[in-house]
């Protein structure tokens, strides 16, 4: 009886897990293992004609492929400006509205809006503002600000792209970061005061540590979203001025399907996995050991 009951448990499992699984093994797994044997191929995407190359890829990557290199500085750079400044906006603004404000309901819904728009939509809408709304208002207020050549000069259009990425993502944080100062126990911040704590000493000794958690995940989906921008990258700036703002996954779309190098842009997208899962693995290990306990 015992062993039946033990059956139809496992029966039960698999009915509710198994299509979940076939799905993604159809849609994740088998593509993944498929890009990997390409790496090592020399293939064009197109014919059956499929040479195996072994290294000849990754060693053309690592020593000849200038583009890639300048590719991966500019994400890395972008990656590093964009994880501080969007997590350090997102959680300011979960401080502020997690005050007792009477719009803060409202501010929350305003500040997230920017997430709900797509990137491609939103790169150019903010294109538009860039190139035609900066230019009307320099013309009219002569401030430099204005002035500036945001989509036509490589250091401009580096933090066109930080601004635009920042005020999307920052909406979405700042809701993870207002959960977890919710979740803060109001009495242990009272008796901080109460012992002559100040602002600051009360932020950086009891709310930043409980909030670790949310940390974590913020830290990990903003790494995860810059290493892998593509649309708000593309629909900006399509990776000029003379490549200057080509980010790796841009780059490892011209070499496949512009340039017809399939092995070679799975080769790259290879490396560009592996890279970014390290980092994210080492970020994850390190803000866990941060986590406390209440």
């Amino acid at each position: 009886m015992k062993t039946n009951k033990g059956i139809s448990g496992v029966m039960q499992q698999w009915v509710f897990v198994g299509p979940a699984l076939v799905f993604f093994t159809l849609i994740v797994l088998i593509p993944f293992f498929m890009s990997i044997y390409y790496s090592f191929t020399e293939w064009n995407g197109v014919t059956t004609n499929v040479k195996f190359n072994g290294l000849d890829n990754f060693k053309h990557i690592l020593f000849d492929d200038k583009d890639y290199r300048n590719a991966f500085w500019f994400t890395t750079r972008m990656t590093v400006t964009n994880v501080i400044l969007t997590n350090l906006v997102g959680f300011l603004l979960a401080l502020l509205l997690t005050q007792a404000l009477k719009s803060r309901n409202i501010l929350r819904t305003i500040f997230f809006m920017p997430n709900v728009i797509g990137g491609l939509l939103l790169g150019f809408i903010w294109q538009f503002i860039f190139v035609k709304g900066f230019a009307t208002l320099g013309s009219l207020t002569h401030i430099g600000f204005f002035e500036l050549p945001w989509l036509g000069d490589a250091t401009t259009s580096f933090w066109a792209i930080v601004i635009v990425s920042v005020w999307q993502g920052a909406g979405y944080l700042m809701i993870i970061y207002i959960a977890a100062l919710s979740n803060v126990p109001k009495d242990m911040i009272e008796a901080a005061y109460i012992d002559g704590a100040s602002r600051v000493q009360v932020l950086r000794s009891i709310i930043v540590p409980l909030i670790m958690p949310a940390v974590t995940v913020c830290l990990f989906l903003t790494i995860s979203w810059s290493f892998k921008m593509f649309d708000l990258n593309f629909s900006l700036t399509r990776g000029g001025p003379f490549n200057s703002t080509e980010s790796l996954a841009i780059n490892i779309y011209q070499e496949a399907f512009r340039n017809n190098r399939y092995g070679l842009g799975t080769a790259k997208a290879f490396i560009f996995f592996v890279v970014v899962a390290i980092i994210s693995t080492i970020q994850v290990m390190y803000t866990k050991r941060k986590e406390v306990e209440v």
